[in-house]
């Protein structure tokens, strides 16, 4: 686990309600300033309740009288249409809307070829997962399959259309329209498959054997400050279904956590937005303070009945069980090394830091951080201080990792959309992004995300995450040779890239590389215990020099 200790966080609770306060007060009829009060006010049912308001606004109660709340979530979204743009919030299952979705699943006979975008596609049939099993949806437009084995052979038959857009660009294109803005510039994908238009949208029936039916979109290009950027359209939807916590009458909404991840950016997006509210609330309820969305982007509003979901349960290990099953000796020796090449990396952050682990053996790294070396982990989700797995009685399903395992938070973390998150990477705050390749260049080219006709993870958050590596030091932690044998070090990638020259350190179970991205080299600096120089040149793809220093691992 974590070294920094593993305690219950302190910030469960969305701080108490406040007052206004540092606000320019208005003027009434007689020129003195109105004081801000918190009313009690009952509900229909008779419970006792808060509001916020001047003592002006009490007295008037100014509030229009138009709410938005529907009985029916049938009726809600019944028009919705075939052809339409479709937004989905959610990041894996967490504030996914469960219940629209439902809703509109029962229309399989009448609303079709749907255009859905959002960050994944569901887990079988829960989340979007449910429309593809219905047969609504003719094209996702996203950023990570992951694991969703249904659409991954779809796409790959050639019976769905697939735009992979890379995390950050995707909730960036859809807030460049919520914005106003026809389209925007961005490092990310500058030099691979996404600048060049080389991922098919859709291949023929048969698959990548039968050739493509759609080719991808190629992107014109720019050059700011000696950097290329990449032109990207926005995204303009016709209709978004978005899952929040609290919602007021008027539409004024509160996420709860990381779920609010794309929600808040697409429900500024489309010509209709429905929400589906865990708990719907009086005016005047919510502070002024707390609103995450206001209820100018919000169209209707129904009452959440979908039950929350986690996609992957992990919860901290028990440190005094022991197993009594005896392990595999093959699988016992690849911890170790999946181990070995963690503990190497924790070497690289200093107190302070801010990281961001990719999925996988990234992971690993906190449990071998140095002593007195505590980092504040990214997740592009939406978490600055994510803390280690939690025990079973402190599982929430709104507090996951980008790998959509369950997670906890430490105190002094924050909680944001993902557009805040994919600013704070992009813009270089993050201190190093550790990941893990397919295949690396010498020159720190990385190619992480599919291969063509056979695989199809999709792109997630890595291509942001070594879109600035001038500020951002990128680590490649992986396995020096691939399962058949073959080098993963290259003198060039043969899979389609992340990123071009981002990679500035590459540590596997045998070696430490440096990369000297301007010149394209690569330097030996350190060998693993019981390791030849002899067996190091003869497993990696391409030449390097040997540092005058070369040191143990």
């Amino acid at each position: 686990m974590l070294q920094c200790a593993r305690r219950t966080y302190l910030a469960r609770v969305i701080p108490s309600r406040a007052l206004v306060r540092g606000v320019r007060p208005l003027r009434n009829a007689g020129g003195t300033a109105p004081s801000i009060t918190l009313v009690r006010r009952t509900d229909e049912h008779g419970h006792a309740g808060r509001a916020y308001s001047t003592s002006a606004a009490a007295a008037e109660d100014p509030v229009p009288r138009k709410k938005k709340v529907w009985d029916s979530v049938d009726e809600a979204i019944a028009e919705v249409k075939s052809g339409d743009v479709l937004l989905s919030g959610g990041f894996g299952l967490c504030g996914t809307p469960d219940t629209l979705i439902a809703a509109l699943a029962k229309r399989k006979d009448v609303v079709k070829e749907l255009t859905a975008v959002s960050n994944n596609v569901g887990s079988g049939e829960l989340g979007l997962g449910k429309l593809l099993y219905t047969g609504q949806i003719g094209k996702v437009m996203a950023s990570y399959i992951g694991g969703n084995k249904h659409f991954e052979s779809l796409y790959l038959n050639g019976e769905i259309s697939l735009e992979l857009i890379p995390q950050g660009t995707l909730v960036g294109r859809l807030h460049a329209h919520a914005a106003g803005y026809p389209a925007f510039y961005t490092p990310t994908g500058a030099s691979t498959a996404v600048e060049e238009g080389s991922i098919p949208i859709r291949l023929n029936e048969g698959g990548m054997k039968a050739g493509v039916a759609i080719p991808g979109n190629k992107k014109e290009t720019r050059e700011f400050n000696g950097r290329k950027f990449v032109l990207e359209p926005a995204i303009a939807a016709d209709v978004a279904f978005i899952r929040a916590w609290k919602v007021d009458e008027v539409g004024n909404c509160i996420f709860r956590y990381a779920a609010n991840n794309f929600s808040s950016t697409m429900a500024r997006n489309a010509k209709l937005t429905i929400v589906e509210a865990e708990n719907i609330v009086p005016v005047g309820s919510l502070s002024p303070n707390e609103i995450h969305l206001p209820g100018i982007y919000v169209d209707r509003i129904v009452k959440a009945t979908a039950p929350k979901q986690i996609e992957i349960l992990t919860v901290a290990t028990d440190a005094n069980a022991t197993d009594e099953k005896p392990q595999d000796p093959a699988k016992k020796a690849a911890i170790e090394q999946r181990h070995r090449i963690a503990r190497r990396a924790a070497q690289e952050l200093r107190d302070g830091f801010h990281v961001n682990l990719g999925i996988g053996m990234p992971t690993l790294v906190p449990e071998f951080l140095p002593p007195g070396v505590k980092v504040w982990l990214q997740s592009e989700n939406g978490i600055l201080g994510m803390g280690p797995y939690p025990a079973k009685d402190e599982v929430d399903a709104d507090i996951i990792n980008a790998g959509k395992e369950t997670v906890t938070l430490l105190p002094g973390s924050s909680v944001f959309d993902s557009y805040e998150s994919f600013a704070m990477i992009r813009g270089g705050h993050i201190d190093v992004a550790i990941l893990g390749a397919m295949q690396v260049s010498q020159a720190g080219d990385i190619a992480n995300f599919m291969i063509p006709g056979k695989l199809v993870k999709g792109i997630g958050g890595a291509m942001d995450l070594v879109s600035n590596p001038d500020k951002t030091k990128v680590i490649v932690v992986m396995e020096h040779i691939a399962k058949d044998g073959s080098p993963k070090i290259l003198r060039e990638c043969a899979l389609p890239l992340t990123g071009a020259r981002t990679v500035s350190q590459i540590i596997t179970e045998l070696a430490v590389f440096d990369v000297d991205r301007g010149a394209g080299e690569l330097t030996l600096t350190e060998l693993a215990e019981g390791v030849s120089l002899e067996e190091v040149k003869a497993k990696t793809g391409c030449d390097f020099k040997v540092s005058s220093e070369l040191g143990k691992m």
